[in-house]
């Protein structure tokens, strides 16, 4: 009995042993498995992010821009109103050579925005002035043509200045009589002009005199 039993007991053993020879198995064609998986990637997950970012920027390259350029936003900045003014046929030559900047990039003109012509974008109305002591020597109103400024108003004769006044174009030009200097100007014109029919039209005229320059001798006192 106690043979049989040495014989039962001693069945389990090559079991266990093989059972743990199949368990290391496992373990050891897992870890091959691993080893393959990561040299057919090329490496650790750091570097795999490389190169989809190099395709995510060669993608975005490629791509049209969908941001609109200052042409089409109806709203040109200082340098290209300057480019404007410098290409249109109908500035005059004394105008553009005198057009530089005054202190570094800062050019010496006034722009400003609005509806005189009844557009899909705004017009643009721009004054150009001398840097010394700012007598505008031009002033030009542009309408948007599919992408390029036309000139369809211009006033050349300094000094002068136009802006918007509720959808009108109202031009300002100082009078000068005989011996006045450029600071005391004698009076003042101010044309109204409206759009019609494809053009500017005058539709209000007014002048208005600034008076004689108070002279320094004292008031005499009034008598009581």
């Amino acid at each position: 009995m106690r043979g049989l039993a040495d014989k039962a007991s001693a069945g389990p053993v090559p079991a266990r042993g093989s059972h743990q020879a199949v368990i290391t198995a496992l373990a050891v064609f897992a870890a091959l498995a691993l080893f393959v998986s990561a040299c057919a990637t090329g490496g650790t997950g750091a570097r795999d992010e490389g190169p989809a970012q190099d395709e995510s920027a060669a993608g975005a390259a490629v791509a049209p821009s969908s941001a609109p350029s200052p042409m089409s936003t109806g709203r040109p900045g200082q340098a290209e109103v300057v480019r404007i003014i410098k290409a249109d046929p109908l500035v005059s030559t004394e105008v553009k050579r005198d057009l530089q900047p005054c202190t570094a990039d800062d050019y010496p003109i006034d722009t400003s925005y609005g509806d005189l012509t009844g557009g899909s974008s705004d017009d643009v109305v721009v004054n150009v002035l001398t840097c010394g002591d700012g007598v505008g020597v031009g002033s030009y109103v542009y309408r948007e043509q599919n992408g390029t400024y036309e000139n369809v108003f211009k006033a050349e004769e300094p000094p002068v200045y136009a802006q918007i006044d509720r959808g009108d174009l109202v031009v300002s030009k100082q009078v000068y009589e005989k011996g006045d200097p450029v600071s005391s100007p004698s009076g003042e014109n101010v044309i109204t002009y409206r759009w019609s029919e494809g053009r500017f039209t005058q539709e209000y005229f007014w002048h208005n005199d600034y008076g004689t320059v108070v002279g320094d001798e004292p008031s005499p006192v009034p008598e009581t």
